[in-house]
Protein backbone atom coordinates (compact mmCIF):
# COMPACT_ATOMS: atom_id res chain seq x y z
CA UNK A 1 0.00 0.00 0.00
CA UNK A 2 0.99 3.61 -0.87
CA UNK A 3 0.82 4.67 3.48
CA UNK A 4 4.19 2.99 4.04
CA UNK A 5 4.37 2.45 7.49
CA UNK A 6 6.72 4.99 9.30
CA UNK A 7 9.25 4.40 12.12
CA UNK A 8 8.03 3.56 15.64
CA UNK A 9 6.30 6.28 17.46
CA UNK A 10 6.98 6.93 21.17
CA UNK A 11 7.22 9.32 23.26
CA UNK A 12 10.53 8.37 24.15
CA UNK A 13 13.04 8.05 22.24
CA UNK A 14 13.16 5.17 20.13
CA UNK A 15 16.54 3.91 21.33
CA UNK A 16 15.84 5.10 24.88
CA UNK A 17 12.70 3.09 25.19
CA UNK A 18 13.39 0.05 22.86
CA UNK A 19 16.26 -0.32 25.56
CA UNK A 20 14.24 0.02 28.34
CA UNK A 21 12.03 -2.59 26.73
CA UNK A 22 14.74 -5.28 26.34
CA UNK A 23 15.84 -4.70 29.52
CA UNK A 24 12.75 -5.53 31.11
CA UNK A 25 11.83 -8.45 28.95
CA UNK A 26 13.31 -12.03 29.54
CA UNK A 27 12.12 -13.67 26.21
CA UNK A 28 14.79 -12.08 23.80
CA UNK A 29 18.16 -11.33 23.75
CA UNK A 30 19.03 -7.79 22.11
CA UNK A 31 21.54 -8.57 19.66
CA UNK A 32 24.52 -6.04 18.54
CA UNK A 33 23.33 -5.06 14.62
CA UNK A 34 25.35 -3.35 12.28
CA UNK A 35 22.95 -0.51 11.08
CA UNK A 36 20.23 2.18 12.81
CA UNK A 37 18.18 1.49 9.80
CA UNK A 38 14.22 0.58 9.98
CA UNK A 39 14.23 -3.45 9.50
CA UNK A 40 11.02 -4.56 8.62
CA UNK A 41 11.92 -7.85 6.15
CA UNK A 42 12.99 -11.10 7.58
CA UNK A 43 13.11 -14.70 6.71
CA UNK A 44 14.82 -17.94 8.35
CA UNK A 45 16.61 -20.64 7.21
CA UNK A 46 17.78 -22.94 9.98
CA UNK A 47 18.72 -22.22 13.79
CA UNK A 48 21.67 -20.32 12.25
CA UNK A 49 20.94 -18.88 9.25
CA UNK A 50 18.87 -16.07 8.94
CA UNK A 51 18.40 -12.73 6.68
CA UNK A 52 17.18 -9.36 7.27
CA UNK A 53 16.04 -6.06 5.29
CA UNK A 54 14.87 -3.01 5.39
CA UNK A 55 15.04 0.47 4.88
CA UNK A 56 18.33 2.47 2.60
CA UNK A 57 18.66 -0.80 0.89
CA UNK A 58 19.34 -2.68 3.89
CA UNK A 59 20.28 -6.28 4.05
CA UNK A 60 21.93 -8.17 6.66
CA UNK A 61 22.71 -12.01 6.95
CA UNK A 62 23.50 -13.89 10.33
CA UNK A 63 25.33 -17.73 9.42
CA UNK A 64 25.80 -18.87 13.51
CA UNK A 65 22.25 -17.35 14.64
CA UNK A 66 24.25 -14.09 17.00
CA UNK A 67 26.18 -12.04 14.81
CA UNK A 68 24.58 -10.28 11.56
CA UNK A 69 26.86 -8.92 8.48
CA UNK A 70 24.97 -5.91 6.29
CA UNK A 71 25.53 -6.89 2.81
CA UNK A 72 25.41 -4.26 0.30
CA UNK A 73 23.16 -3.78 -2.82
CA UNK A 74 25.04 -2.06 -5.29
CA UNK A 75 22.43 0.78 -6.84
CA UNK A 76 19.71 0.22 -4.13
CA UNK A 77 20.29 3.02 -1.67
CA UNK A 78 17.19 5.04 -1.80
CA UNK A 79 15.35 1.73 -2.13
CA UNK A 80 12.92 0.47 1.13
CA UNK A 81 13.48 -3.62 1.33
CA UNK A 82 10.34 -4.87 2.92
CA UNK A 83 10.40 -8.52 1.99
CA UNK A 84 13.20 -11.33 1.74
CA UNK A 85 12.87 -14.71 0.87
CA UNK A 86 16.15 -16.56 1.39
CA UNK A 87 16.59 -20.55 1.14
CA UNK A 88 20.72 -21.02 2.08
CA UNK A 89 23.17 -18.60 3.67
CA UNK A 90 23.84 -18.10 -0.36
CA UNK A 91 20.47 -17.89 -2.12
CA UNK A 92 17.80 -15.14 -0.92
CA UNK A 93 15.71 -12.67 -3.19
CA UNK A 94 14.65 -9.20 -1.58
CA UNK A 95 11.92 -7.24 -2.56
CA UNK A 96 11.56 -3.22 -2.22
CA UNK A 97 8.39 -1.48 -2.10
CA UNK A 98 7.54 1.65 -3.23
CA UNK A 99 5.89 3.27 -6.01
CA UNK A 100 6.30 2.03 -10.08
CA UNK A 101 10.08 1.36 -10.33
CA UNK A 102 10.63 1.63 -6.76
CA UNK A 103 9.04 -1.99 -7.07
CA UNK A 104 12.04 -3.94 -7.29
CA UNK A 105 13.45 -7.90 -7.04
CA UNK A 106 17.09 -8.13 -6.80
CA UNK A 107 18.64 -12.30 -6.71
CA UNK A 108 21.76 -13.28 -5.05
CA UNK A 109 22.69 -16.82 -5.33
CA UNK A 110 26.86 -16.32 -4.06
CA UNK A 111 25.66 -14.69 -0.49
CA UNK A 112 25.29 -11.38 -1.52
CA UNK A 113 28.89 -10.74 -3.41
CA UNK A 114 26.53 -10.41 -6.41
CA UNK A 115 23.23 -9.08 -6.85
CA UNK A 116 21.15 -9.81 -9.89
CA UNK A 117 18.10 -6.95 -10.37
CA UNK A 118 15.63 -9.68 -11.48
CA UNK A 119 12.28 -7.83 -12.16
CA UNK A 120 11.02 -3.92 -11.54
CA UNK A 121 7.47 -2.68 -11.75
CA UNK A 122 7.15 -1.18 -14.71
CA UNK A 123 3.64 0.58 -13.80
CA UNK A 124 4.16 3.68 -12.93
CA UNK A 125 0.87 3.25 -10.54
CA UNK A 126 2.12 0.05 -9.52
CA UNK A 127 3.05 -0.53 -6.00
CA UNK A 128 4.14 -3.97 -4.98
CA UNK A 129 3.94 -5.19 -1.11
CA UNK A 130 4.84 -9.28 -0.45
CA UNK A 131 6.76 -11.86 -1.99
CA UNK A 132 6.46 -15.43 -1.12
CA UNK A 133 7.86 -18.86 -3.18
CA UNK A 134 6.14 -22.45 -3.37
CA UNK A 135 8.39 -25.86 -2.91
CA UNK A 136 8.06 -26.11 -7.21
CA UNK A 137 10.35 -23.19 -7.00
CA UNK A 138 7.33 -20.75 -8.26
CA UNK A 139 7.17 -17.29 -6.82
CA UNK A 140 4.19 -14.54 -6.11
CA UNK A 141 3.87 -11.01 -5.65
CA UNK A 142 0.85 -9.31 -4.36
CA UNK A 143 0.04 -5.96 -5.38
CA UNK A 144 -1.49 -3.31 -4.49
CA UNK A 145 -5.15 -3.05 -7.25
CA UNK A 146 -5.73 -1.27 -10.09
CA UNK A 147 -8.78 -0.41 -11.20
CA UNK A 148 -9.37 -3.61 -11.89
CA UNK A 149 -8.41 -5.73 -8.72
CA UNK A 150 -5.85 -7.06 -6.58
CA UNK A 151 -2.50 -7.56 -8.51
CA UNK A 152 -0.91 -10.52 -8.08
CA UNK A 153 1.70 -11.48 -10.30
CA UNK A 154 3.87 -14.83 -10.98
CA UNK A 155 7.18 -16.63 -12.31
CA UNK A 156 8.22 -19.52 -13.95
CA UNK A 157 9.24 -22.42 -12.16
CA UNK A 158 12.55 -21.09 -12.89
CA UNK A 159 12.09 -17.80 -10.77
CA UNK A 160 11.67 -16.25 -14.10
CA UNK A 161 9.39 -14.33 -16.67
CA UNK A 162 7.37 -12.50 -14.02
CA UNK A 163 3.50 -12.05 -15.19
CA UNK A 164 0.73 -10.88 -14.16
CA UNK A 165 -2.60 -13.47 -13.23
CA UNK A 166 -5.50 -12.86 -14.12
CA UNK A 167 -8.06 -11.21 -12.27
CA UNK A 168 -11.18 -12.22 -11.55
CA UNK A 169 -14.34 -10.31 -10.26
CA UNK A 170 -13.75 -11.58 -7.32
CA UNK A 171 -10.46 -9.40 -6.62
CA UNK A 172 -12.29 -6.15 -7.17
CA UNK A 173 -11.68 -3.79 -4.54
CA UNK A 174 -13.15 -1.65 -2.14
CA UNK A 175 -12.67 2.22 -2.17
CA UNK A 176 -8.92 3.30 -0.88
CA UNK A 177 -8.35 -0.67 -0.11
CA UNK A 178 -4.54 -2.26 -0.68
CA UNK A 179 -2.12 -4.15 1.55
CA UNK A 180 0.13 -2.78 4.09
CA UNK A 181 3.98 -3.04 2.75
CA UNK A 182 4.97 -4.36 5.94
CA UNK A 183 6.96 -7.23 6.14
CA UNK A 184 5.81 -9.14 3.29
CA UNK A 185 3.65 -11.33 5.39
CA UNK A 186 0.30 -9.67 4.05
CA UNK A 187 0.97 -12.75 1.57
CA UNK A 188 0.91 -16.54 2.65
CA UNK A 189 1.64 -19.69 0.22
CA UNK A 190 1.27 -23.00 2.47
CA UNK A 191 2.18 -24.94 -0.95
CA UNK A 192 2.38 -24.75 -4.87
CA UNK A 193 -1.59 -24.15 -4.53
CA UNK A 194 -2.69 -22.36 -1.33
CA UNK A 195 -2.14 -18.84 -1.50
CA UNK A 196 -3.67 -15.93 0.85
CA UNK A 197 -3.58 -12.00 1.05
CA UNK A 198 -4.99 -9.60 3.51
CA UNK A 199 -5.94 -5.86 2.86
CA UNK A 200 -6.66 -2.71 4.14
CA UNK A 201 -7.08 1.15 4.51
CA UNK A 202 -10.90 0.53 3.43
CA UNK A 203 -14.37 0.67 5.15
CA UNK A 204 -13.30 -3.58 5.73
CA UNK A 205 -10.44 -5.51 6.06
CA UNK A 206 -10.40 -8.40 3.69
CA UNK A 207 -8.52 -11.54 3.31
CA UNK A 208 -8.33 -12.87 -0.27
CA UNK A 209 -7.88 -16.69 -1.17
CA UNK A 210 -6.56 -19.31 -3.94
CA UNK A 211 -6.55 -22.92 -4.14
CA UNK A 212 -5.51 -23.18 -7.05
CA UNK A 213 -2.26 -21.63 -7.47
CA UNK A 214 -3.92 -18.12 -8.26
CA UNK A 215 -6.32 -18.79 -10.92
CA UNK A 216 -9.18 -18.36 -9.42
CA UNK A 217 -9.80 -16.75 -5.70
CA UNK A 218 -12.85 -15.83 -3.46
CA UNK A 219 -12.58 -13.28 -0.67
CA UNK A 220 -14.45 -12.71 2.87
CA UNK A 221 -14.08 -10.09 5.04
CA UNK A 222 -11.99 -9.94 8.31
CA UNK A 223 -13.89 -9.19 11.69
CA UNK A 224 -10.51 -6.08 12.36
CA UNK A 225 -10.19 -3.05 12.67
CA UNK A 226 -11.58 -1.24 9.39
CA UNK A 227 -12.38 2.22 8.52
CA UNK A 228 -9.76 4.04 7.87
CA UNK A 229 -6.08 4.31 6.31
CA UNK A 230 -4.06 3.19 8.85
CA UNK A 231 -6.42 0.18 9.76
CA UNK A 232 -6.95 -3.29 8.33
CA UNK A 233 -5.20 -6.50 8.44
CA UNK A 234 -1.25 -6.78 7.71
CA UNK A 235 -0.51 -10.51 8.51
CA UNK A 236 -1.76 -13.86 7.54
CA UNK A 237 -0.15 -17.35 8.52
CA UNK A 238 -1.43 -20.59 7.91
CA UNK A 239 -0.31 -24.47 9.65
CA UNK A 240 -2.31 -26.05 6.75
CA UNK A 241 -5.52 -25.55 4.26
CA UNK A 242 -8.19 -25.32 6.99
CA UNK A 243 -6.89 -23.70 10.12
CA UNK A 244 -4.91 -20.08 9.80
CA UNK A 245 -4.83 -16.49 11.89
CA UNK A 246 -4.76 -12.80 10.83
CA UNK A 247 -3.33 -10.09 12.58
CA UNK A 248 -4.02 -6.26 12.32
CA UNK A 249 -4.95 -3.34 13.92
CA UNK A 250 -4.31 0.49 13.99
CA UNK A 251 -0.59 1.29 13.12
CA UNK A 252 -1.15 5.22 13.74
CA UNK A 253 -2.97 4.43 17.58
CA UNK A 254 -1.50 1.40 18.62
CA UNK A 255 -3.37 0.92 21.31
CA UNK A 256 -6.13 1.49 19.57
CA UNK A 257 -9.04 -0.79 21.35
CA UNK A 258 -10.28 -3.55 19.06
CA UNK A 259 -9.61 -7.18 18.50
CA UNK A 260 -6.73 -8.19 16.27
CA UNK A 261 -5.99 -11.67 15.63
CA UNK A 262 -8.83 -13.05 13.57
CA UNK A 263 -9.00 -17.00 13.27
CA UNK A 264 -10.34 -19.31 10.72
CA UNK A 265 -11.01 -22.99 10.96
CA UNK A 266 -12.55 -23.65 7.46
CA UNK A 267 -9.49 -22.41 5.22
CA UNK A 268 -11.02 -18.75 5.43
CA UNK A 269 -14.55 -19.12 4.95
CA UNK A 270 -15.14 -17.56 7.86
CA UNK A 271 -13.69 -15.99 10.93
CA UNK A 272 -13.61 -15.43 14.61
CA UNK A 273 -12.14 -12.89 15.99
CA UNK A 274 -9.88 -12.26 19.16
CA UNK A 275 -8.35 -9.70 21.47
CA UNK A 276 -5.01 -11.28 21.54
CA UNK A 277 -1.70 -10.03 24.20
CA UNK A 278 -0.07 -7.96 23.64
CA UNK A 279 -3.51 -5.37 22.91
CA UNK A 280 -3.17 -3.13 19.90
CA UNK A 281 -1.33 -3.10 17.00
CA UNK A 282 0.11 -6.23 15.57
CA UNK A 283 2.12 -6.03 12.52
CA UNK A 284 2.80 -10.06 12.25
CA UNK A 285 1.71 -13.52 13.42
CA UNK A 286 3.08 -16.86 12.65
CA UNK A 287 2.88 -20.23 13.20
CA UNK A 288 6.19 -22.32 14.94
CA UNK A 289 7.70 -24.69 13.36
CA UNK A 290 7.39 -28.19 14.86
CA UNK A 291 4.13 -27.56 17.09
CA UNK A 292 0.77 -28.22 16.21
CA UNK A 293 -0.90 -24.89 17.20
CA UNK A 294 1.40 -22.30 18.51
CA UNK A 295 1.88 -18.91 16.93
CA UNK A 296 3.54 -15.99 17.89
CA UNK A 297 2.53 -12.44 16.96
CA UNK A 298 3.93 -9.04 17.25
CA UNK A 299 4.10 -5.29 16.76
CA UNK A 300 4.79 -1.62 17.96
CA UNK A 301 3.38 -3.21 21.52
CA UNK A 302 5.28 -6.44 22.30
CA UNK A 303 4.81 -9.91 21.50
CA UNK A 304 3.03 -12.43 22.29
CA UNK A 305 2.42 -16.19 22.22
CA UNK A 306 -0.84 -18.53 21.65
CA UNK A 307 -0.65 -22.62 22.40
CA UNK A 308 -3.79 -23.30 20.78
CA UNK A 309 -3.97 -21.38 17.77
CA UNK A 310 -4.69 -18.02 18.51
CA UNK A 311 -7.87 -18.51 21.52
CA UNK A 312 -5.65 -17.59 24.16
CA UNK A 313 -2.83 -15.48 24.71
CA UNK A 314 0.11 -14.50 27.12
CA UNK A 315 2.25 -12.09 26.60
CA UNK A 316 6.17 -12.38 25.93
CA UNK A 317 7.70 -9.50 25.85
CA UNK A 318 7.02 -5.16 25.56
CA UNK A 319 9.89 -4.79 23.18
CA UNK A 320 8.35 -3.14 20.25
CA UNK A 321 9.04 -5.12 16.73
CA UNK A 322 7.85 -5.26 13.54
CA UNK A 323 8.29 -8.66 12.65
CA UNK A 324 9.32 -11.93 13.83
CA UNK A 325 10.12 -15.48 12.27
CA UNK A 326 11.14 -18.95 13.77
CA UNK A 327 13.16 -21.96 12.73
CA UNK A 328 12.31 -24.89 15.18
CA UNK A 329 10.67 -24.14 18.83
CA UNK A 330 13.69 -22.94 20.76
CA UNK A 331 15.30 -20.68 17.80
CA UNK A 332 13.81 -17.34 16.71
CA UNK A 333 14.40 -13.91 15.50
CA UNK A 334 12.99 -10.48 15.56
CA UNK A 335 13.55 -7.60 13.93
CA UNK A 336 12.20 -3.78 14.32
CA UNK A 337 13.00 -0.25 14.86
CA UNK A 338 16.18 1.88 14.41
CA UNK A 339 18.32 -1.76 13.50
CA UNK A 340 16.61 -3.51 16.37
CA UNK A 341 17.52 -7.16 16.29
CA UNK A 342 16.86 -9.87 18.99
CA UNK A 343 16.90 -13.60 19.73
CA UNK A 344 14.93 -15.63 21.08
CA UNK A 345 15.47 -17.20 24.53
CA UNK A 346 12.69 -18.18 26.34
CA UNK A 347 11.05 -21.29 27.27
CA UNK A 348 10.87 -24.03 24.02
CA UNK A 349 7.76 -23.10 22.00
CA UNK A 350 7.33 -27.17 21.91
CA UNK A 351 4.20 -29.65 21.53
CA UNK A 352 3.97 -30.68 25.14
CA UNK A 353 3.97 -26.81 26.04
CA UNK A 354 1.15 -26.73 23.64
CA UNK A 355 -0.57 -29.52 25.69
CA UNK A 356 -0.09 -27.40 29.12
Amino acid sequence: MRVILPALLLTLSPMTAIAQAVAADGAWQRLESPVRTELRGLSVVSKQIAWASGAQGTVLRTTDGEHWQQIPVPGAEKLDFRAIRAFSDQIAWIMSAGPGEQSRIFVTQDGGTHWEPRFINTDPNGFWNAITASADGRFTVFGDPDANGLQFWQTDTNGQHLQRLNTPPALRPLPAEGAFAASGTCLFQLNPQSLWAVTGGAERARIAYSHDGGLQWQIRDLPLAAGAASRGAFSVSFRDTQHGIVAGGDYKEIHYDSPNIAVTQDGGNSWQSIRALPAGFLSVVTHVPGTNNTVVAGGLTGSGVSHDGGIHWRQLSTSPVNTIAFADVRHGWAIGPKGLLMRYQGAPLDVQTDNK
